[in-house]
């Protein structure tokens, strides 16, 4: 008589399923991100590429249901009210987990980002050594790293945060929204102050952020007119001050500070850049070819502020911005083409990978030859 085969194994019932479990799965299979989406099943992002999952699909009310246990209480009515509200939660292994809730259809959504609890080196991330170098000779003045979602910019906030926790004795003030590394004091006084649970808002954390005493703050992201204004006056009065840009590189980040402010405040602005920025450096996340060793690898470009660089603010030749960082790599300036072709030649990122992220193939192509690639293995360019 034969053996008759085996049921396929069913997913749990939607109700069945906790917030904290599917976290749990997130650091077993090392996702980056989480989707919950009334009207599909649950989906995971690995190496920038999205997942679903052999779960139910969901609605709004089960995902409501499931995250109950981790919204805030006294934040639920921020959500209620706007639709939309982040905050963070932290499991015992020290992993944190940011999540954004939201209003879609009238159904509650979220994207939860899992931030490691190893804050990484500068080395460890595979940054250039020029990240390393501006943060050893800058006490003061405005960095900000730019990229779009996903690219790995809190990451490289919190490498820089990190180099100076262990190499400086400073206070290091930052205002989050929310809170993501969590850091442990070693050389520095660091006090993390988060949205919504220490200060309603960065208004009210930046009011009174000199009177704190800190040598380096950090402001999570520069979203509007009041965030760059109290950004640049830190800046200007002595601090070093890190924030954060959504913009793919670094001339269109100088943009996005100009979009803050009317025109009539243009002139003031630019002199105010002039004087405080001391570097923008924007970054992309590419698949690397070692999946395990660096699975997410950063092509990356950096604007310095140097003379010519303070004579092309002030005088609103950004467009020639572009070209002085392609001309300026002896003094640490580069753009993402010669950043690509150096992960490319380092053998971190496949060439065809590389190509697809260029923003000038034909530029990339000219200057790498007998590269990797997925495909084809070794080949030349052009």
């Amino acid at each position: 008589m034969s053996t008759p085969p085996s049921p396929t194994p069913q997913p749990p019932p939607a109700a069945a399923l906790t917030i904290h479990a599917m976290l749990a799965r997130m650091g077993q299979l090392n996702a980056s991100d989480l989707h919950l989406k009334a009207g599909l099943a649950p989906y995971f992002r690995i190496n920038g590429e999205l997942h679903k999952l052999n779960l139910p699909v969901m609605s709004g009310e089960d995902i409501e249901r499931l995250l109950i246990p981790v919204i805030p209480a006294k934040r639920r009515p921020n959500y209620d009210e706007k639709g939309d509200l982040d905050f963070s939660i932290q499991l015992p292994d020290g992993d944190r987990f940011r999540f954004n809730i939201f209003r879609s259809a009238a159904a509650m959504n979220a994207a939860v980002r899992r931030v490691k609890s190893f804050i990484p080196s500068f080395e460890n991330l595979h940054l250039p050594p020029i990240y390393r170098q501006l943060i050893e000779r800058t006490n003061e003045g405005l960095i900000l790293v730019a990229g779009v979602t996903g690219s790995g910019k809190s990451t490289t906030l919190a490498a820089m945060l990190e180099w100076i926790n262990e190499n400086r004795s400073e206070h290091v003030v930052t205002i989050e929204d929310p809170v993501e590394y969590t850091f442990h004091a070693k050389k520095c006084i660091i006090s993390q102050r988060e949205i919504g649970i220490d200060i309603p808002d960065y208004g009210e954390g930046l009011k009174y952020m000199v009177r704190q005493d800190p040598d380096v703050v950090f402001i999570g992201e520069m979203r509007d007119h009041f965030t760059m204004a109290a950004a640049l006056q830190a800046a200007e009065t002595g601090h070093l001050v890190f924030g954060s840009l959504h913009t793919a590189d670094a001339t269109q980040a100088f943009g996005r500070i100009l979009e803050f402010f009317p025109r009539s405040e243009h002139s003031f602005l630019r002199s105010s850049l002039s004087n405080s920025l001391r570097a923008i450096c924007a970054q992309r996340l590419l698949p690397g070819i070692d999946q395990k060793k660096a699975p997410m690898v950063p092509a990356t470009e950096v604007l310095l502020n140097t003379p010519t660089a303070r004579d092309l603010i002030r005088r609103e030749q950004d467009s020639d911005l572009p070209n002085l960082i392609a001309a300026s790599e002896k003094e640490g300036m580069h753009n993402f083409t010669s950043s690509l072709a150096r992960v490319v030649r380092s053998e971190l990122v496949y060439y065809d990978t590389a190509i697809q992220f260029a923003p000038n193939p034909e530029a990339l192509a000219s200057m790498i030859r007998g590269i990797r690639s997925n495909v084809t293995g070794v080949i030349s360019g052009s």
